[in-house]
């Protein structure tokens, strides 16, 4: 397993100065290859035209990606997921999330190789399985393992990136993997859904996706991040109001293969995966209000707790209500 960002990358932050958004130039936004609704508005321009600020947006694989980007200094926003959030911030990186993408959902799913015997989640003992590392997925995937009381060594747990997976899934060296699109419309060809994250969610692991911005970012330029949110928000509305509009045949599903592969069949089947999360009710102590009471930093803390468990990270803070924020949905219309 890769391990978790150096301490001395996290606390890199720490020494740079906040800039607005006017002096800063560019402002750097990293996405990933998930079908989002607001994907679209990375194509067309609206994300730019709705803050009037220049953005450069930069595709990345994974969270953890991300999150080192984040520490390094190169990156002030980015799209990712619960597991590395709570993995980097228990580690000292400083971040707030300020609108949530989706819930645990379709989205992401275990998948297992047809033929390989895995009928039930208790048949993964002994098999090779994948996730890519400090990921959402991977955080899943070993809670499955502990809800049927099994351990990595009760399994071989590959924790390598998305391409590679689906580079050894068609080798036929893996049994299962636990993915995101576009990995899991091409493992799903060969296999079938053994678990989706809303299950496992439900078992006692959830997760949720998110838009955060460092610290430094949010404090000195809010206005961008409620148009950011406005935005995202606007074309979720859209999609769960106008099916019609998003179908495979649509504009907007071309658009987001055109950004992020696959064809606009296979964007339109993954955005219906999707669990969205309405501004009104992120503004709510169930997600994003509340400080430590909130929903959002509630599931951060038993996220870094199980990971504390699993030997993946040394801290678990004393609260995680500092890493969110609800000032930015709340001031949507």
């Amino acid at each position: 397993m890769k391990q978790f960002l150096p301490s001395i990358a996290l606390f890199a932050l720490a020494t740079l100065a906040p800039m607005s958004a006017e002096a800063a130039g560019k402002i750097v936004v990293a996405y990933q290859t998930d079908a989002l609704p607001s994907s679209v508005a990375i194509a067309n321009g609206d994300f730019a035209k709705a803050t009037g600020a220049e953005i450069d947006f930069r595709k990345f694989n994974s969270g953890a990606d991300i999150f080192a980007a984040i520490a390094a200094g190169d990156v002030q926003v980015g799209y990712v997921g619960s597991s590395p959030f709570a993995a980097a911030v228990s580690r000292g990186l400083d971040v707030k999330a300020f609108y949530l993408a989706s819930s645990s959902g379709t989205d992401e799913a275990l998948v297992v190789r047809n033929g390989s015997g895995i009928e039930t989640p208790a048949d993964l003992k002994g098999k090779k399985l994948a996730a890519a590392p400090v990921s959402t997925d991977h955080y899943q995937l070993l809670a499955v393992l502990k809800q049927e009381t099994l351990s990595e060594r009760d399994a071989q747990v590959f924790a390598i990136p998305q391409p590679d997976i689906v580079a050894a899934w068609n080798r036929g060296d893996l049994d299962g993997a636990f993915v995101w699109d576009p990995a899991l419309t091409e493992l799903k060809k060969t296999g079938k859904v053994l678990l989706t994250s809303r299950q496992v969610a439900d078992r006692g692991a959830p997760t949720f996706t998110a838009w955060v911005a460092t610290a430094a970012f949010a404090k000195e330029n809010p206005a961008f991040l409620k148009s950011f949110a406005g935005v995202v928000e606007r074309y979720s509305v859209s999609f769960r109001d106008d099916k019609a509009a998003w179908g495979p045949e649509s504009p907007n599903a071309k658009t987001l293969a055109g950004l992020l592969g696959g064809t606009p069949s296979d964007q339109a089947a993954a955005l219906n995966n999707l669990s969205l999360i309405p501004a009104k009710q992120q503004a709510t102590k169930d997600w994003l209000d509340g400080g430590e009471n909130s929903g959002t930093a509630k599931i951060l803390k038993e996220t870094a707790e199980f990971l504390k468990e699993q030997k993946k990270v040394s801290t678990v803070l004393p609260s995680y209500g500092g890493f969110v924020t609800a000032d930015h949905v709340k001031a949507l219309p």
